[in-house]
């Protein structure tokens, strides 16, 4: 049944918004849960990640992913130029990672120092040791949406990193910080 009392808060966006709608929406967008990840690629040599928290599972046949990322970023402009890429599911053991990976001004010199990893399979990107799940893609398709860049990818190897008898949590992003699910 239709309810016919006003809502307390709504804006409409007829012209460019304001900063204080942006804000707005920043606040009002972080009340979705989503999974962490860090994506990496590889340019002549040297390595690219950052954490994420924008993609999402596209299809199940053919495995397809979707990353949302700010066009501007090193990340987007390398995995624009590679082709490839890996999406490392951190648990919650992995904040420490996360944080350093979403630290803006992170060196490209010694990124990884401190952080453990192997090479994809497929791909040869960076996965994250201990992750949840990972995933490498072939780009497939680049959309341009506002000041982010689509990415989708078409999965060609995917696995797992943690040891069958660890129970771990996944590492979720909302409200604007990480948290744990409970079990």
């Amino acid at each position: 049944m239709e309810l016919h009392d006003p809502m307390d808060i709504y804006r409409v966006f007829p012209q460019l918004p304001s900063a204080e709608q942006i804000q707005e929406y920043r606040r009002l967008s972080a009340e979705q849960a989503g999974g962490v990840g860090v994506v990496s690629t590889r340019v002549n040599n040297r390595d690219y990640t950052a954490t994420v928290s924008s993609f999402l599972s596209v299809s199940y046949d053919p495995p397809t992913l979707l990353l949302s990322l700010y066009t501007e970023s090193r990340i987007a402009q390398a995995i624009m130029q590679s082709g490839t890429w890996a999406l490392s599911l951190l648990s919650t053991h992995q904040k420490a990672q996360a944080n350093w990976l979403a630290s803006p001004g992170t060196p490209l010199e010694g990124l990884l120092n401190q952080i453990d990893f192997r090479r994809g399979p497929a791909t040869g990107n960076v996965v994250l040791a201990g992750c949840l799940a990972f995933f490498e893609a072939e780009t497939s398709a680049i959309h341009e949406a506002a000041t982010h860049s689509l990415v989708v990818g078409s999965v060609v190897a995917m696995g797992e990193d943690i040891e069958p008898a660890q129970l771990a949590s996944p590492l979720v992003h909302y409200g604007q910080e990480y948290r744990r699910l409970s079990r």
